[in-house]
Parts: structure tokens; sequence; C-alpha cells
């Protein structure tokens, strides 16, 4: 299973749980899964239980650093500005994301946050990967909603 796949797995599990669908896994160089997760802002009652970051948690506990500089991200929604930095902080070699979010995205929409002066680590960042797939979780998810 490729890393976008295990990262739509989770997100479709996350929409099960009433989640928003947002799925992330880290990758070794290797392709080993070190971390994966689904969104848990609802669950956890945590705003920043984003998946990309508990994805990121995951993988530093599996290594046992705060640094995880050979590993790809893979997330099904452009990061928000907290994951994104989140991302640059763990200094990961790659994030690769499906859905463009041109409202809340953080890395090629808004913020923008690895191309700000302030930003310590910016990653090589892949987007638009699987993105009808991706975008149409999220819009089935929010459709039922309403």
């Amino acid at each position: 299973m490729t890393p976008i796949e295990i990262a739509l797995e989770e997100a479709r599990a996350a929409a099960a749980r009433g989640e928003v669908p947002v799925g992330a896994v880290v990758t070794d160089p290797a392709g080993a899964v070190l971390g994966r997760a689904g969104n848990r802002v609802e669950e956890l009652h945590d705003p920043t239980a984003h998946a990309e970051i508990l994805a990121l948690r995951a993988a530093a506990a599996a290594r046992r650093s705060p640094r995880l500089p050979d590993c790809t991200l893979t997330v099904t929604l452009e990061p928000c500005p907290m994951c994104a930095q989140a991302a640059s902080f763990f200094r990961v070699r790659r994030v690769v994301f499906g859905a463009y979010d041109p409202k809340g995205g953080g890395v090629e929409h808004g913020a923008r946050i690895f191309q700000a002066a302030s930003c310590h680590h910016a990653p090589e960042v892949v987007g638009g990967v699987r993105e009808a797939e991706c975008a149409g979780l999220l819009r089935d998810f929010f459709a039922r909603l309403r």
C-alpha cells in the first residue's frame, strides 16, 4: 500500500468516527511506516489533534528523536499553518499532500509557512497527489452534515 493509500485509509476511519476526514502517515526512506493517524479533534477534545500532528508524534516516538530529517509526511489535505509549522519543527524531508485547501491551508495557501522568513526548515513539497479522491472524501463528509 502506498503512503497516500494509507493516509486515505486513515481519513476514511476518521470520517467513520465523526471526525473531519483527514489522514496522515510518516514514512522513512525505505517506505516503512513510522506513524499514521486520522483526525481525533472531537474524540480527544483537542483542537491540535490533527492527523499530521498525531502521525508526526508517533513517528518521533518510534524513532526516539524529535527530528525526522529523512522522513516524508503524506497527508490527504494541504496542512494547515499549525501542521505545516510542526512539519518544519520535526524537520521532515518532504511533505506530500492530496487536496489543496484554499481556505485553511498553510503551505500553498494562506500563511505559506515554508516561505516565511521565520521558517527554520522548509521541506520539499508535492501537492495534488490523488487530489480528486482526497477532496471527494471531504466534500462528501461535509455534504452529509448539511
